[in-house]
């Protein structure tokens, strides 16, 4: 059975998980009735200095793998439509690069301002962590919907500290839009 986090709660994935070395990130949210929205989910891959350690670390729609192979985008989904992950990156946590200390997961709302979208239009919203080898569900993070006029919402940040791997579910709601994430970390 999958632990639950709460907002702020973390996870030391290689503590609790030691033979853990593919995880699949998935992003899921159901859209109100009536509602038509287009979610990107996109990561950051930061380094120490808590900025991306090039461009090509940006892993969204339009650059689907990173530099170093671990992560890649399995693609946008423009409709929410269906049971599970509306969106998905997968990760290989052998492969990322040494410069890499920390991985923020990030959904926004394509063109949210000119649309007048937010995430009070969203229900069901979570991120999760499953092995990729035994298909096991590890976490899920359930996003409350405390943020209903906010066009992004940082969803988690998996983080290296002195070699482990610590996921911690953010929670954290927002107007910058995507650029106003890449305009912070590049």
């Amino acid at each position: 059975m999958a632990i639950s986090l709460k907002k702020g709660g973390t996870f030391n994935l290689t503590k609790k998980e030691p033979s853990l070395k593919k995880i699949l990130i998935g992003l899921g949210w159901e859209v109100k009735q009536g509602n038509t929205l287009d979610l990107d989910a996109s990561v950051f891959m930061l380094g120490e200095s808590g900025k991306l350690p090039a461009d090509e670390f940006f892993v969204f729609y339009n650059n689907l793998k990173s530099p170093d192979g671990a992560l890649q985008h399995t693609g946008d989904n423009r409709t929410g439509a269906g049971d599970d992950d509306d969106e998905m990156i997968l990760a290989n946590l052998e492969l990322i690069d040494d410069k890499v200390k920390e991985i923020l997961a990030v959904v926004s709302i394509h063109d949210a301002a000119a649309r007048n979208h937010n995430f009070g239009m969203l229900s069901d919203a979570y991120i999760r962590i499953v092995d990729v080898e035994t298909k096991r569900e590890i976490l899920r993070y359930d996003l409350d919907a405390e943020y209903p006029t906010a066009t992004d919402i940082e969803f988690g940040r998996i983080k290296k500290e002195n070699g482990e791997w610590i996921f911690t579910a953010s929670g954290l709601g927002d107007n910058k839009g995507m650029q106003g994430y890449v305009d912070m970390y590049a």
